[in-house]
């Protein structure tokens, strides 16, 4: 029988241990909550921030993403809360929490991490910034020259553009953009004692910094890089813009707003046409969190809360001396300063794909792992890009879930279904928050002439996967790439993945038949090496874990790394504790959310969990099961998640190459043992530092290392030159040019003929 079929088999027939007696699994009191939990994920991100051992720009940059991903937090998971106020009430998570007390707890710990961001950010960070000759500065601060310019450059280039509304019967409460920035404005008119109340959107479409000179850094020297906030260059010409009125204040406010996507896809004729509706009234979402900044009236406020229907003490959060939307700030993490930044590094081509002018012959002869940001992503976009210039090339298929903005490998499917090759993509339009950007690529594809399949009714297609298929010597063969992040080449240098490339014929052929069942519905009778969700997945997980227990109740050898995003679902976290109890030695690295309690006397004395805040976000799935000695690796898309059990579809992938394979167990015990960046989940939830002890050991940086050792080594064996390489590079893409210029003019002479 197939491999993932006999290890579903294992969750029945396991079950010679028996779980502590009077401990019930599923207890409220042994999960975490989840939104709590992702909350802590973010107090790591923003620890790093505070790290004195890491360079001043990247400690911004961390302080942007906590920013960035509170956004995000609030957009959808808050809003999902707070919907189900109003509608019905999903199953109550494994932790119990009503909805009521969810959204109490998560308000009293944002509030604390926003406090914190802030003092961090403006009395530790900026001081530290400045410093160096990075100055944030009021207009008032200014050199009077430089002030002189900047007034001009307002009333030429912003003032315009500017639209006051002031709130009375006759003016409602105009609807304010989700994330803008916009001024509360405070005023009195003559012959009045009622005090009003206006909006000034700032405009979003204007750089927010603006680059000033003239300034000098603390020490008295001239500053590097000086910015003045747009917004407080609008509020010092508040009085041009509500003329006649005597202030009473002015202050800066934003609005996040519920921005998830509603969609019923039975209902919808038209997917993608749907989707770009809904796009545009998620705009007019509720409001779920008010953001203030300096001294906003209690009136003022109150009117505020009220026109956005939300609860003062819950929903508003206030800075006097702050700043709101820090992750615009992410800009000046861009600017050049080596002194500031972590070491340089360029994710390098590694053998065996190191200037080789045929790709497919030495997939052919063996696979190929690529770890991403060390090992270039490079590799893959030129496997498809050749794959679309090559006539022995038949058809590629491949999953798009977010590609980006500017995608060579969208625009080489394009290219090679123009040569007339079958090309499908499958598409999916409901990646969260990527819905504009996917939805221009799969109309741009359509047009080019690739078949565009948006995936299964229900489900989004989350899993990683490129077919090629070519004909060599009057057969054909198959060339798959399997991988545990996206087709995005920008987020392939700032996220760790891993990409399997292979010709192993049983994967090629469930491949094959998993975008058969993506665009035609047709499953196949069985998968001869891929794990599929939604069918079986969640099965073979459970059935890994119970394989362990009994493995760990015989005597034989136990053991589980599971490296993931999240670990959310109750059964696996059960399945987890009953392994625990059974002996299994478990160590789990979790990079975000994680529902389990690790240590609980009983329960979970054997389970260790570790989580990693590095340079590069940590995104790859791996597991590594003992078995009893007979050592089993996986990668995957998939999180151990309801979502990505039962809701989307996902591949887990076995890793059958004995080199590969203890490659991938390498990996895993060097970040188990990271020391630097690591830290540890206690049973009661809360996150400390692993002591760095004798020998620091920081993973990310021993990958890059390797990295630079297998570099080295590469070069000092020689072979052809690289100016060889390229100038053959430069002469095939001078080739790929000519025959796609031809092509195009081939394509204008028919059209003019018929």
């Amino acid at each position: 029988m197939k491999e993932a079929d006999s290890s579903v088999a294992l969750v029945v027939a396991a079950g010679s241990w028996a779980a502590a007696e009077g401990v019930d699994l599923h207890s409220p009191d042994l999960y975490l909550n989840r939104e709590l939990s992702w909350l802590e994920f973010n107090a790591r991100v923003l620890a790093e921030s505070e790290n004195d051992a890491v360079p001043l720009l990247e400690r911004l940059k961390f302080h942007a993403i906590v920013a960035s991903n509170l956004d995000e937090f609030f957009m959808v998971r808050v809003a999902g809360l707070k919907q189900q106020l109003t509608g019905e009430v999903d199953e109550p998570p494994p932790d119990g929490r009503s909805v009521n007390e969810q959204l109490a707890a998560i308000s009293r710990r944002v509030h604390d991490l926003f406090a914190q961001q802030m003092d961090s950010l403006t009395n530790q960070l900026l001081p530290k910034l400045a410093e160096w000759g990075f100055l944030f500065v009021k207009p008032e601060a200014l050199p009077v020259d430089t002030l002189t310019e900047l007034d001009a450059r307002f009333h030429n280039e912003v003032f315009p553009i500017l639209t006051p509304i002031a709130i009375d019967p006759g003016h409602p409460f105009p609807h304010v953009r989700n994330k803008s920035l916009n001024l509360g404005v405070m005023f009195q008119r003559e012959g009045t004692q009622e005090v009003g109340f206006g909006v000034v959107q700032v405009p979003m479409m204007l750089p927010r910094l603006m680059s000033v000179s003239g300034v000098k850094t603390p020490s008295g020297q001239a500053a590097r890089h000086a910015f003045v906030f747009l917004e407080d260059l609008i509020a010092r010409h508040v009085h041009d813009i509500f003329p006649g009125a005597r202030l009473r204040g002015v202050y800066v406010f934003r609005v996040t707003r519920n921005f998830d996507l509603e969609i019923d896809e039975e209902e919808a004729e038209d997917l993608l046409q749907t989707i770009q509706q809904e796009l545009r009234r998620r705009e007019r979402g509720n409001a779920v969190r008010l953001e203030v900044a300096g001294d906003a009236k209690p009136g003022s406020l109150h009117k505020l809360v009220k026109a956005l229907k939300l609860d003062l003490e819950k929903d508003v959060y206030i800075t006097h001396d702050g700043m709101l939307n820090v992750a615009d700030l992410l800009a000046v993490t861009r600017e050049e300063a080596r002194a500031l930044r972590e070491e340089p590094f360029t994710p390098h081509v590694l053998p065996p794909l190191r200037e080789v002018e045929d790709i497919y012959a030495v997939l052919r002869e063996r696979d190929v792992l690529l770890h991403h940001p060390y090992e270039s992503f490079d590799s893959v976009v030129d496997l498809v890009s050749r794959a679309a210039e090559d006539p022995d090339v038949l058809a590629i298929k491949q999953t798009l879930y977010r590609a980006g903005r500017d995608s060579p490998i969208v625009k080489a499917l394009a290219r090679a279904a123009e040569a007339g090759k079958q090309v499908t993509a499958i598409v999916e339009l409901k990646a969260r928050f990527d819905e504009e950007s996917n939805i221009a690529w799969a109309r741009m594809l359509e047009q080019s002439g690739v078949h565009v399949v948006y995936g299964l009714m229900g489900l989004k297609t989350h899993a990683k996967c490129l077919l090629i298929v070519r004909r060599e010597k009057g057969k054909i063969r198959r060339y798959v790439h399997l991988s545990t992040g996206n087709y995005n080449p920008t987020t392939a240098r700032l996220y760790t993945d891993l990409s399997l490339l292979t010709t192993k014929p049983d994967l090629c052929e469930d491949v094959s038949f998993l975008f058969n069942l993506l665009t035609g519905y047709s499953a196949p009778p069985g998968w001869k090496k891929l794990i599929v969700a939604p069918l079986g997945l969640h099965e073979a997980v459970l059935g890994f874990i119970a394989r362990e227990a009994e493995h760990a109740a015989h005597g034989r050898p136990a053991r589980i790394v599971a490296k993931m995003n999240a670990l959310v679902d109750a059964d696996v976290v059960a399945a987890l504790y009953k392994a625990s109890q059974a002996g299994v030695s478990i160590t789990l690295l979790v990079r975000g959310i994680c529902c389990l309690r690790p240590g609980v006397p009983g329960v979970s004395e054997t389970i260790v969990v570790h989580a990693l805040v590095d340079r590069f976000l940590e995104h790859s799935r791996v597991f590594h099961f003992a078995n009893g000695g007979k050592d089993e690796v996986y990668i995957s898309s998939a999180d151990w998640m309801p979502r990505n059990f039962h809701r989307r579809v996902e591949l887990m992938i076995p890793i059958d190459d004995p080199a590969i394979r203890t490659r991938l167990i390498e990996m895993l015990e060097t970040q188990v043992s990271d020391n630097v960046k690591a830290w540890q989940l206690t049973s009661d939830g809360t996150y400390v530092r692993v002591p760095t002890g004798a020998t620091p050991i920081r993973s990310q940086s021993k990958f890059i290392e390797a990295t630079r050792d297998r570099l080295r080594a590469a070069e000092a064996i020689g072979g052809r030159s690289s100016r060889f390489y390229l100038a053959k590079a430069v002469e095939r893409a001078k080739l790929q040019a000519k025959s796609h210029e031809e092509q195009r003019q081939h394509r204008r002479a028919t059209k003019k003929t018929s």
